[in-house]
């Protein structure tokens, strides 16, 4: 089911800088996407109704703030039944260092992102909760060296591609 929406060329114009700069002025983003302040005003307002726009954000430094290793962790559940889930799902919430979590297709349930301190802190996390979840019978993890890719930044270009 195709939930996207057809954006004119302002608009996608007027989403890619707000990805890119959420801080910016009305009038600053009217500058750079070629309209008038009060059109980027009631576009914006649109976009959010819409759902296209949701929350702005500032994003922060990870090793600043002490979480420098990065761990993809892959969970595999050891029931599937709804309370199973349901359990898992709010200790996810539960969490605040998985920082991302998806149901998978394939051999594992579960891929979540995980961010830790050291990896005396990861271990702590994965031996003292992770694998003490009734729900969860297994979990594989693997270390980012460095990060060579991140982004927040939705590509918004002719019809969402």
């Amino acid at each position: 089911m195709d939930k996207s929406v057809n954006l004119d060329a302002l608009d996608r114009r007027i989403v890619a800088e707000l990805q890119r700069d959420a801080s910016l002025s009305n009038a600053d983003l009217a500058e750079r996407v070629g309209s008038t302040a009060p059109s980027c005003w009631r576009r914006i307002r649109a976009l959010e109704e819409m759902g296209v726009l949701k929350g702005a954000v500032r994003l922060a430094d990870a090793e600043k703030l002490g979480h420098a290793v990065n761990i993809l962790c892959s969970v595999r559940m050891k029931s599937h039944t709804s309370e199973s889930v349901d359990a898992f799902h709010a200790f996810v919430e539960a969490h605040p260092q998985i920082m991302e979590c998806y149901l998978m297709s394939g051999e594992w349930d579960y891929l979540m992102r995980v961010v830790a301190s050291d990896v005396a802190d990861y271990e702590h996390f994965l031996m003292r909760n992770l694998l003490k979840h009734p729900s969860v019978g297994g979990a594989s993890s693997h270390f980012a060296l460095s990060v060579t890719k991140f982004t927040t930044v939705l590509p918004v270009g002719e019809a969402g591609r």
